[in-house]
């Protein structure tokens, strides 16, 4: 009797790791400190791991149309996965919303930044960083704040551009340049702000920045990338996202 409850003991133990498996993630680089946090958490669930590969929109959307081998996609907007998902590089019916982002104006000195954003008024700064507007979704609404505000023309000598928003951030975070307009996920640490001064810019002033994962074609029959995708949804997940800053 002791012989067989040994031998089912080590069966388990041996289909356990065997049903693990790893899951390629093309992340958009505002949410990777989120996805990081992310992925831990579903590891620890399923005993699945996610790779995870970041970059801007814009960039991930090319490597996927070029064959990058990656099994779901989570892009800083709506249109990207739509459109991937019109062109048949994803598993049909997948797609959802997992977080909608937050665009804040930040600078690493205290003060310089106040809660109504007037800095950008006044312009008493040399260089403001956005990401690029043609990549990056937070670039496009960076964009669309600067134009809401009547201040693009003003401020256009003024402006830097990131090949995408992780780059953003370090031109601010290295005073490379003074302030500039990030993912409030980015500036924050346990829902508090990291350092330096920001203004939230209100949601009026950009169409909504709505995130959106799929499932795509090379994750078709992946377990783990459709595992993955039902973590996303959990209140764990969505719990975590939530002290990044990000809404639904």
């Amino acid at each position: 009797m002791r012989t067989m409850v040994l031998v089912f003991l080590v069966c388990c133990g041996l289909q356990g790791p065997a049903r693990a498996a790893e899951v390629s993630v093309a992340v958009a680089s505002n949410f990777s400190a989120a996805m990081q946090k992310v992925a831990q958490a579903f590891e620890e669930e399923t005993g699945h791991k996610a790779l995870l590969s970041f970059g801007s929109t814009g960039n991930l959307y090319a490597q996927i149309r070029n064959g990058a081998p990656y099994q779901v996609l989570l892009a800083a907007d709506d249109t990207t996965p739509r459109k991937l998902e019109s062109e048949g590089w994803t598993v049909a019916g997948s797609r959802f919303t997992y977080a909608i982002g937050t665009l804040v104006l930040w600078s690493k000195q205290p003060g310089l930044v106040d809660d109504k954003g007037d800095v950008l008024r006044k312009g008493n700064f040399e260089r403001i960083a956005i990401a690029n507007p043609k990549l990056a979704p937070y670039g496009a609404a960076a964009m669309e704040t600067l134009t809401q505000m009547g201040l693009l023309q003003a401020v256009q000598p003024k402006l830097v551009q990131g090949e995408n928003i992780a780059q953003t951030y370090q031109f601010i975070a290295t005073e490379n340049a003074q302030l500039g307009l990030v993912a409030l996920s980015q500036v924050l640490v346990e829902g508090k702000l990291s350092q330096g001064s920001a203004w939230v810019v209100p949601a009026h002033f950009h169409a909504p920045i709505a995130q959106d994962a799929v499932l795509l074609a090379k994750g078709r029959d992946a377990p783990a990338a459709a595992a993955l995708m039902r973590f996303l949804r959990s209140e764990r997940a969505r719990a975590l996202i939530r002290t990044f800053g990000y809404a639904w």
